[in-house]
């Protein structure tokens, strides 16, 4: 079984911070993952928005990078935002009430029209 990696990309869009993520998120990914938020975060745009649409597998350790993403975003008065995410995945954010403290769209224009 190979471990696949983890690549992010920024771009700015309005108000928003857009990370955009590729690859597995998972132990792994927390260097890569951390690294954007900080980056994402000294942009200082209200509104950091994780773009899941090329992430192919999300483990327990992922969720709780993402928990742990939010936690910061939440301590920075950021509001973190998600889409892209698949039926799967949105179905894991709301077991465990993930869409409860952050915003989550279809697909980024969604994200955008707020």
């Amino acid at each position: 079984m190979s471990i696949k990696t983890i690549s992010t990309s920024l771009r700015s869009a309005g108000m928003n911070t857009i990370i955009d993520i590729q690859g597995e998120i998972n132990g792994l990914a927390e260097p890569e993952l951390t690294r954007a938020y900080q980056e994402a975060s000294a942009s200082n745009t209200p509104t950091i928005t994780l773009n899941f649409s090329a992430v192919d597998y999300i483990n327990s350790t992922g969720i709780a990078l993402i928990v742990a993403l939010l936690a910061q975003a939440r301590k920075e008065h950021k509001t973190l935002a998600v889409y892209g995410l698949s039926p799967h995945y949105r179905e894991i954010f709301e077991i465990t009430r993930l869409v409860d403290f952050m915003q989550v769209y279809e697909d980024e224009a969604s994200a955008l029209a707020v």
